[in-house]
């Protein structure tokens, strides 16, 4: 008994305590909803690369990104170029960052922000299952499928939105170096920002 009842807790606990994301190997499928009620998987977008956005509205450093454009103008050029960009929301109810689905929209809106989906993850349990620590957090997906970043959006972790033209920006050059065949000279970084409020 106490064998099976360690087997079925295992089997529970396996989808998010054991897919770890490492690069080179196949990114976690997920599923989540998106602001307007439509359900999506990451094995949906096979074939395109993917960019995975955690954020939270009232952290300093996602406002950094945002205010300054850096963020918008990122998932404009990508996204232009068939690039899906996927922004997150995982902070629990009752926690900073936590919105409506027509709150987020609202804050799409008002920011001029272009991802493909806002999707919605009040659980965590895909922020976990990335082991997602902060936002931002950015993670690029091939069009195989497979996870080749995981890190910081830029290298300059402050707050300060005038930093940005300073810094390298991660993100951008990794997405530059994909598209061009190139492997990506920095595929793991340590993000910045503020913790995800589970």
């Amino acid at each position: 008994m106490k064998k099976f009842i360690a087997c079925a807790l295992f089997a529970l606990l396996t989808p998010l305590a054991l897919a770890k994301p490492t690069i080179g190997e196949q990114a976690p499928d997920f599923t989540l909803v998106d602001t307007y009620g439509a359900s999506h998987t990451l094995k949906e977008f096979a074939g395109k690369t993917v960019v995975l956005e955690w954020t939270n509205d009232g952290c300093p450093f996602v406002q950094k990104h945002y205010n300054s454009d850096n963020m918008q103008s990122l998932q404009k050029k990508y996204t232009a170029d068939g690039v899906v960009w996927l922004s997150i929301i995982s902070s629990a109810e009752g926690k900073q960052g936590n919105v409506t689905p027509a709150e987020a929209n609202t804050l799409t809106t008002e920011r001029s922000a272009s991802p493909s989906y806002v999707l919605l993850d009040e659980s965590g349990d895909v922020a976990k299952m990335y082991a997602a620590r902060t936002t931002p957090h950015m993670y690029i997906i091939d069009k195989a499928g497979v996870l080749q970043y995981n890190g910081a959006i830029d290298s300059i972790r402050s707050a300060d939105k005038s930093d940005i033209a300073k810094a390298t920006n991660y993100v951008d050059v990794a997405l530059t170096e994909l598209a061009s065949g190139s492997a990506i000279s920095d595929p793991l970084t340590k993000p910045y920002g503020c913790s995800i409020k589970y």
